[in-house]
């Protein structure tokens, strides 16, 4: 007889792989929102428009360093299970989360400032490189049948969870503190709880136990990731509209209501955190919905709506009213919770055993690091130079006809196929260990 999973094991599998995405991403995202502010401490002689131009392009640092971030942890998750990899992320996180809060600005410290601010951020998208990979393939692999995609939901719902925590501290802040008061120290407070958020998950992520490999780890995993190619390429090109959306949602549009349309920090901040407490509802009902009919669907419904509604969308994003762009908003979130029940479960499907840490890392983040990281500076360059404030609905459209025609033509469903080292396989329960 089929025993099924006790939902003891289950909270413990998801809340291991859920803590450490809220810890990693509420750090990497208080940047984002702070880019208005940081930009001003840290490029003081600049223009405005080009102090954020500067501060996203430091952002943008630390993305392009993922990549690499990825491949070592996705190395030492293959080579030395995926619970070391976690807790080695997460201890990398909180170092430079801790410093930031301390760091000194221009004003202070001259040049010194910016060119300590840009190592904290390369140190920052170093550990996060593997975050939510690791997280994501920890919770497939130990995920009952026909709902992996429910399961590796959580690890991107604890990203989602984080960006909120650190957008609604945000908002209390704007609402709380004077715009002079927020400029000169409120920003740091931020910073600083999150050294505490850092402690929670090492300790949770302490007691990781590691898991029975069905497949030994590639002792040549360069020729293994040339080998598989086609695979790597695969994944990248269906996490592009989704990695842009994403970032364009929740980094870009914050800073340009501020800049551009000229609403108040704490307007957009609160716009930003209720399409995100938003966001959270619909990834559980999107990821149920993709363990049903598959991935594809999900895909190519997702993409499809990008290309569509960009341009409609950007245009009520420059409304200048907040319940106008409001709406404009919401159609950036149905996008990217509709890609979301398809990529989470699909990026470790799709990826074979012996290189599923290293390859679906590589892969992961050249599309979320290089291309929707690049997002908030690529939007803010082409409204600089166009001065079409819905300019960057080019990059919506661009984003969606790419994956539109990756999961159309080149991409197998995977949904309801057994996946390769999997603790559980068909109608087996999950490991009472995690």
């Amino acid at each position: 007889m089929v025993r099924w999973p006790s939902e003891k094991p289950l909270v413990r599998v998801i809340c291991a792989g859920l803590i450490g995405n809220v810890m990693e991403w509420y750090d990497f995202s208080l940047y984002g929102y702070f880019a208005v502010t940081i930009g001003h401490e840290f490029f003081p002689d600049a223009q405005p428009g080009v102090s954020l131009l500067a501060a996203f392009a430091t952002f943008a640092a630390g993305f392009l360093v993922r990549p690499l971030g990825g491949v070592v942890l996705g190395r030492i998750g293959d080579r030395m299970g995926s619970q070391h990899a976690l807790l080695i992320s997460v201890v990398a996180m909180a170092i430079p989360t801790t410093l930031m809060a301390a760091l000194p600005t221009y004003n202070q410290v001259g040049i010194l400032a910016p060119i300590l601010l840009v190592i904290l951020r390369l140190m920052q998208g170093l550990s996060a490189g593997g975050e939510y990979t690791t997280s994501i393939i920890y919770l497939c692999e130990r995920a009952p049948s026909r709902k992996r995609g429910w399961m590796a939901m959580w690890g991107l719902w604890g990203s989602v969870a984080g960006m909120l925590l650190a957008s609604a501290l945000g908002d209390c802040l704007a609402h709380g503190l004077s715009p002079e008061q927020l400029h000169a120290w409120g920003w740091r407070i931020a910073f600083a709880l999150g050294s505490v958020i850092a402690l929670v998950g090492v300790l949770l992520r302490n007691h990781l136990r590691p898991m029975q490999s069905v497949e030994p780890p590639s002792n040549q995993p360069l020729r293994e990731l040339v080998m598989h190619r086609s695979a790597l390429l695969r994944v990248l090109l269906l996490n592009v509209a989704s990695s842009v959306s994403f970032y364009l949602l929740f980094v870009y549009v914050v800073s340009d209501l501020e800049s551009i349309d000229k609403l108040a920090s704490a307007t957009a901040l609160n716009l930003n955190t209720k399409a995100m407490g938003l966001l959270l509802i619909l990834y559980p009902i999107s990821a149920l919905i993709g363990d049903r009919v598959g991935r594809k669907p999900m895909f190519i419904l997702g993409s499809g709506w990008l290309v569509l509604g960009a341009w409609p969308v950007l245009h009520l994003l420059q409304s200048h009213d907040p319940s106008t762009i409001w709406r404009g908003e919401l159609g950036l979130v149905m996008a990217v919770a509709i890609l979301a029940g398809a990529k989470n479960a699909a990026n470790v499907e799709l990826m074979p055993q012996a290189i599923r840490n290293t390859g679906l890392a590589l892969a992961f983040n050249l599309a979320e690091g290089w291309i929707g990281g690049l997002t908030p500076l690529a939007a803010t360059w082409l409204v600089m130079h166009s001065g079409h404030p819905t300019s960057p609905a080019l990059l919506l459209v661009g984003a969606g006809v790419v994956t539109l025609v990756t999961a159309v033509g080149f991409t197998r469903e995977t949904a309801f196929a057994p996946l390769q080292g999997s603790t559980t396989g068909e109608g087996a329960p999950v490991s009472a260990k995690t």
